[in-house]
C-alpha cells in the first residue's frame, strides 16, 4: 500500500478540522447532511452523465492504484534485461525464448518474443510504442475522471450554498436565526472546495504519477528489447538504460560488474 495517499489525505482533512476548532468552530456544526447530499450525489451525478459507462466500471480499480505502491522498480527492470543481454550474447537469440513464461508482464513477454521470432526491429518498435500510447490513452481516462469530480464539487458546493441562502431569505420573519442558518448554508462551499482540493484533485495527481512511472518502466523495456535484438554490449546496455534514470535512482543498486560482462 502507498501510505503517502492515506497519510495525505487524512492530514489534509485533519488540519482544516483542527484550524476550524482552533478557532473556536464546535466540529459537529462541519456535519450537516443537506450539504452532503447536494456536493457528494452531485458531483457523483455530474461525473456519471458526463462519462461513459465503460469508463466508470473502472474506477474501484483506478482507486485501488492510487492507494498501492508501482509494481516494478525501474532498476530490476534494467538488471532483467541486462541478465537477458547476456545470455542472449552467450547462448544466441533463441536461448531467451526459454526465459520468457519466467516474466510475469505481458508487454514485456510480448516483446521478447517478437526478437525471438525474427521479427524486424522497427516493426518492434512500431508494436511496442503503438501499445504505449494506447496504455497512456488508458491512463488518462482514469486520470480524467477525478479530474472531474474536482471541477464539479465546488461548483456543486456553491449551488448547495445558493439553495441554503434561498431558503434562509424565504424565512426573513425570524431574525434571531438567520446567523446559523447562513453558516450553515456555507457548508456546502466547505465541502465542494475541499473535497476537490484535498480528495478528487490529489488523487487525480497521484494517479498521473503512477502513469509516469509505469510509462518509464515501457520505455526501459522497449529500448532494452531492441538492444538485446541489436546485440549490444551488457554493459552498455546497462548505461544506457540508466540514462533514463535521476541520478538518485541509478545509485540505487550496484552496477553490473565487468567481469560477468566479460564472460557473457
Amino acid at each position: 500500500m502507498d501510505i503517502t495517499t492515506l497519510v495525505g489525505l487524512i492530514v489534509g482533512v485533519a488540519t482544516l478540522v483542527l484550524g476550524f476548532t482552533l478557532e473556536g468552530g464546535q466540529i459537529q456544526s462541519l456535519f450537516q447532511l443537506t450539504a452532503a447530499l447536494i456536493v457528494f450525489g452531485g458531483t457523483i451525478g455530474a461525473v456519471v452523465a458526463g462519462l461513459p459507462l465503460e469508463q466508470l466500471k473502472e474506477v474501484p480499480k483506478i482507486i485501488a492504484i492510487a492507494f498501492t505502491q508501482r509494481k516494478k522498480d525501474p532498476l530490476t527492470v534494467i538488471e532483467d534485461m541486462v541478465q537477458l543481454a547476456m545470455i542472449a550474447r552467450r547462448e544466441g537469440i533463441l536461448a531467451l525464448e526459454e526465459k520468457i513464461e519466467s516474466y510475469d508482464d505481458e508487454f514485456f513477454k510480448n516483446g521478447i518474443r517478437y526478437v525471438v521470432d525474427g521479427t524486424e526491429p522497427d516493426l518492434v518498435r512500431s508494436i511496442l510504442e503503438t501499445e504505449l500510447s494506447y496504455l497512456e490513452a488508458r491512463h488518462a481516462q482514469g486520470i480524467a475522471v477525478f479530474e472531474a469530480a474536482g471541477g464539479f464539487a465546488p461548483t456543486m458546493g456553491i449551488i448547495g450554498t445558493v439553495m441554503g441562502l434561498v431558503q434562509v431569505l424565504g424565512s426573513l420573519s425570524n431574525v434571531g436565526e438567520l446567523g446559523p442558518k447562513i453558516a450553515l448554508a456555507f457548508i456546502a462551499t466547505l465541502y465542494g472546495v475541499a473535497s476537490a482540493n484535498v480528495i478528487y484533485l490529489p488523487i487525480a495527481n497521484k494517479l498521473r504519477v503512477r502513469s509516469k512511472e509505469e510509462v518509464l518502466i515501457r520505455e526501459l523495456m522497449i529500448e532494452g528489447i531492441l538492444s538485446i535484438q541489436a546485440g549490444e554490449n551488457p554493459m552498455i546496455l546497462e548505461q544506457k538504460l540508466k540514462a533514463f534514470l535521476s541520478p538518485r535512482m541509478r545509485e540505487a543498486k550496484p552496477e553490473v560488474k565487468q567481469a560477468d560482462v566479460e564472460t557473457a
